[in-house]
This record gives C-alpha cells, sequence and structure tokens, in this order.
C-alpha cells in the first residue's frame, strides 16, 4: 500500500479525511462516500438513514440539485458518476464493516434524485486493499514520472469491474500515437471550454481562491490541489484570487504542458448507454475502483472530462457532434459509449487533499425527514 500524499492540510474542512474510520455504523459508511473523487469537488450528493427499512438499516443516496454544474454538465452525466463513486466507498466501508451490502441502483422510479439505495444486511467484515486506499486517494494534477506502465498491469486495472458490475468497461490508448491522438483532442475540447463564456463562468464558480474561502464552502478546486510545487502552492495563496481569463490560461497551460505529455496512458471509461443513470451509477463505481487501485499500487489518477463535458454542450446547443464524433471513433464500438476519460501514471509529487463537507451536512435520518 503506497501512502504517498501530501500532509493534510489543518482546519475543519479537511478534518472528513482524518475523522472518517472513528464513525460506526451507517455514518461511517456515508464518512466513506464524501471521500470518493467528483469531478471539480463538487459533491453532488445527500444521504438519509434508514434503520426502519423492511429490508433492514439502509442507506440511501441522492443527488443534490444544488450542485449542479450547469454549462459544464447540462445533462448531469459528471453528477451521476460522482454518485457513483461514492456508492463504491460505501459499498468498501460497509463490507469492512461487517455488512454484506445490497446495492439498488435507481430503486425510486418517482424521483430521479434519488440514484441508489444501499441495504445493510449481515456479513462478515472484509477489509481489502481498496478500503485502506480510501483516505489516501486524491485526484493528482500534477506532472507524472516518464514511466511507461506494464500492458498486464494495465489489464489488471480493465478487469477491475469484470466481476460484479454489467455495464462498464475500460478502453486504454497507451502507446505513443495513442497517446498523442488523444492529447490532440484533449487540449482542442479545452480551448472550446475556455473560448465558452457560459462554461468558463460554470468552472470558476468552484475555484476557491484561498483557506478563507475554503473554510466557508469546504467544496471545489482549490490552489493547493492545483499540481503546483508546495512553495509556489504556498504563495498562491496568499495573493489575490486570481480573474476567471487567468485561472484559464493557467488550466489550459497545465493541460498542455504537464497533463496530457506526462500522462503514462489515457484511459475510457465506457458504458452501454452514457445518458442512462444507471450506466454512470456503475461506471462511477469502476472509476473508484480505478483510483483506489491506482492508490493501492503508487500510481496516480487524473480526470480528463473536456471531451464529454464539449460533447453535452454541443447536444446542449444543438451543435454538430465534433466531439461526440471524436468520442465514438475512439470508443471504435457502436455497443458502447464514452463515459468519462482520465489519465493514469507514476507521479512525481505527493497529490494535494480537497476540502470535504462534513457528514453532518449531507447526512440525514428517516425520522428527521
Amino acid at each position: 500500500m503506497s501512502t504517498a500524499t501530501a500532509k493534510l492540510p489543518r482546519g475543519p474542512a479537511y478534518d472528513p479525511w482524518r475523522s472518517w474510520r472513528s464513525r460506526e455504523g451507517a455514518e461511517g459508511i456515508v464518512a466513506a462516500g464524501i471521500l470518493a473523487a467528483n469531478a471539480r469537488n463538487v459533491q453532488p450528493w445527500r444521504f438519509v438513514v434508514d434503520d426502519g427499512s423492511a429490508a433492514g438499516p439502509a442507506v440511501r443516496v441522492h443527488a443534490d440539485p444544488a450542485r449542479r454544474q450547469g454549462a459544464l454538465d447540462p445533462f448531469d452525466r459528471e453528477l451521476y458518476v460522482g454518485l457513483g463513486c461514492a456508492l463504491e466507498n460505501m459499498v468498501l466501508a460497509a463490507r469492512a464493516r461487517g455488512f454484506a451490502p445490497r446495492v439498488l441502483l435507481c430503486p425510486d422510479a418517482d424521483d430521479p434524485a434519488h440514484a441508489a439505495t444501499v441495504v445493510l444486511e449481515p456479513g462478515e467484515p472484509q477489509a481489502g486493499e481498496l478500503y485502506e486506499a480510501i483516505p489516501y486517494r486524491h485526484t493528482n494534477r500534477g506532472p507524472f514520472r516518464p514511466e511507461p506502465l506494464p500492458p498486464q498491469l494495465l489489464g489488471e486495472i480493465a478487469g477491475l469491474g469484470d466481476k460484479d458490475l454489467a455495464a462498464p468497461a475500460l478502453r486504454w490508448f497507451s502507446t505513443t500515437a495513442e497517446r498523442a491522438r488523444v492529447a490532440a483532442h484533449l487540449t482542442e475540447a479545452t480551448k472550446e471550454i475556455v473560448a465558452d463564456e457560459d462554461q468558463s463562468l460554470a468552472g470558476h464558480r468552484w475555484f476557491r481562491a484561498n483557506d478563507r474561502e475554503v473554510e466557508r464552502s469546504p467544496d471545489g478546486m482549490t490552489v493547493g490541489t492545483q499540481g503546483m510545487p508546495p512553495l509556489m502552492s504556498a504563495i498562491g495563496k496568499r495573493l489575490p484570487a486570481p480573474s476567471r481569463r487567468t485561472a484559464d490560461r493557467f488550466w489550459l497551460r497545465q493541460t498542455q504542458n504537464v497533463h496530457l505529455p506526462t500522462a503514462a496512458a489515457f484511459g475510457i471509461v465506457t458504458v452501454p448507454d452514457a445518458t442512462r443513470a444507471e450506466d454512470r451509477l456503475e461506471g462511477g463505481r469502476l472509476l473508484q475502483r480505478i483510483h483506489l487501485f491506482a492508490t493501492a499500487r503508487g500510481l496516480a489518477v487524473g480526470h480528463l472530462n473536456m471531451m464529454t463535458v464539449r460533447a453535452d454542450r454541443e447536444r446542449q446547443l444543438g451543435l454538430p457532434s465534433r466531439f461526440g464524433k471524436v468520442l465514438a471513433d475512439l470508443v471504435g464500438d457502436p455497443e458502447r459509449q464514452a463515459l468519462v476519460t482520465f489519465r493514469i501514471g507514476r507521479p512525481a509529487n505527493p497529490a494535494a487533499a480537497s476540502p470535504r463537507r462534513p457528514v453532518a451536512e449531507v447526512l440525514a435520518r428517516e425520522t428527521d425527514l
């Protein structure tokens, strides 16, 4: 198990990373869920504990409409992927705490925000390497070392969902030519997002420029999580908040000069229907497994969702499907669609933790409603 992560910042915004193991029962399962990967750290979840369910104790996972990303996620693709990531952490935590969790996806046809229910049936404690990796998993936006990943390792990662996830599969791009092809499309998609006023505004809404903003709103993208050297991060927190356009230019430079050229491989999680909530949730579960497996093996994962973001924006505006076609060509299978894209490699530096809202803010009990 690799525990090579940056030192946790002080303050209540980072306490969920420290205290999650100390919580018991359903609250402990939610405490693991809120540490999951999710796009731009919007934390799109709410949870309800039902101690009186006919099927036994249960935790319901709901989408939080206040956390939608507007033009950056007009059809809630990333919202449901993030819920799927949280769901995977919850299942791992439930097993480690002596439950045999039973997952029901989209169980309430009359409530589309009710994404899933985890029924907590009795079981034997099972804590594997993915569970142990939960507190060390942080999305890495810094450079990766120029080392290829063995094909056997990529194959092992691709098989992480084979046993129990019906929808998702993984498509790798690891050769020099393949990586160059994907990088060129990601660069163009990033430029289009920056040039789209509504998408630029939607992204800047989630930027937290300093510790004061983080404590006021423990979510979003922080200076410390941008992959800069520690000294530059420390200086950045003390400077005036950058303008939206300055932040956009920084993101584009990082994409072109750091994220893309240092990736050992790019991956696309594919599903039969990327518009279907159940497929998105299962794809999110696989994405979280990839994150945790990578953490356990000393690797790092960074999200690169620019092509899917642009494809959804084209659909929203009724534009020609440029990136929809690009993604279809990359997937190369008419029976499958791209859900999310990411990079993987051996990190040059530890990733920093992102702030998290506390369990008390996102959790309710059925008796309280």
